[in-house]
């Protein structure tokens, strides 16, 4: 390829992007030029990539374009597809925002796991409509070393197996997926939360994300926690009809996920585009681009 691609890089609480602009779904990505995109020295670095296409442009995300103009087609970090990324619809949105393609209020994001409701609030906070926790049935288990813990299955349009523990540090290095039991609990494998209480409502957590490894935030993880936490607490919006708010410490940041009594979960944060620039052609040659 003879002509250089644009790029910028955002985070949401630290969870950090590479965001390939490509509204005709014109550039071709295979998973090992997303993985040296995201490598940290050899490339831009980050934990995923976002390819901002629109939805009538791509194959996956056709059907959605009535409903949502602009599709995220997310990697992982080593370049596999994933199903969503919360912290990831974020920075998406702040990009759209910051390319004059939205303003400030209500639009939709087209994802693998479906339809997204995003809302740009002036103090620069972004808002997402996360859809709702499918809570699956079974006893999952999760180990590091020589401790294990009983894990929540938690399904926010991608796996989660959310355990609480005394001390984060248990957690270990997290460079390697914690190992998971029964094995068919998760077959295309899962995202790990270690998650320790900080105050009422108020949690922390540290986690392992399938394709990236342990991250500064991880937006489904986060609900995943906090509908996990509820459920632990006895707490039920649906049963309710009173919405409950968890606020969760990531170790990038803070998120705040409100739990609708219709299921909905919410989760409102930060996203920062902290860079512009081109890829260059060479490079590209280089990583099959």
């Amino acid at each position: 390829m003879s002509t250089r691609i644009a790029f910028l890089k955002g985070h949401g609480t630290e969870n950090d992007f590479v965001i390939v602009p490509d509204p005709d779904n014109a550039v071709d990505l295979p998973p090992a030029a997303v993985a040296a995109l995201c490598d940290r020295r050899a490339g831009i670095g980050g934990d995923g990539l976002l390819h901002v296409v629109r939805s009538a442009a791509h194959p996956e995300a056709k059907d959605m374009a009535p409903r949502a103009e602009w599709f995220m087609d997310y990697r992982n970090g080593d370049g596999s597809i994933a199903e969503m990324c919360g912290n990831g619809v974020r920075v998406f949105a702040r990009y759209l925002q910051h390319a004059g393609l939205v303003t400030e209020g209500d639009f939709t994001v087209a994802t693998r796991g479906g339809v997204k409701r995003v809302h740009l609030a002036k103090d620069g906070d972004v808002t997402v409509g996360m859809g709702r926790a499918l809570l699956p049935e079974g006893d999952v288990t999760v180990s590091v070393g020589g401790r294990s813990w009983p894990a929540r299955n938690v399904d926010m349009g991608n796996p989660h197996a959310v355990a609480f523990v005394d001390d984060l540090a248990h957690a270990g290095d997290l460079y390697a997926p914690p190992p998971f039991s029964p094995a068919s609990a998760y077959p295309a494998g899962v995202n790990v939360e270690f998650v320790v209480d900080r105050g009422p409502r108020h949690v922390a957590l540290r986690v392992h994300e399938r394709g990236a490894g342990e991250t500064r935030s991880c937006g489904t993880g986060a609900c995943a926690v906090a509908v996990a936490a509820a459920r632990r607490d006895g707490v039920d919006p649906a049963a309710t009809g009173t919405p409950a708010t968890y606020t969760v410490d990531v170790p990038g940041g803070r998120l705040v996920i409100t739990e609708l009594p219709d299921g909905e979960i919410e989760m409102t944060g930060p996203a920062v585009i902290v860079a512009t620039g081109e890829i260059e052609s060479e490079w590209l040659e280089t990583v099959g681009l």
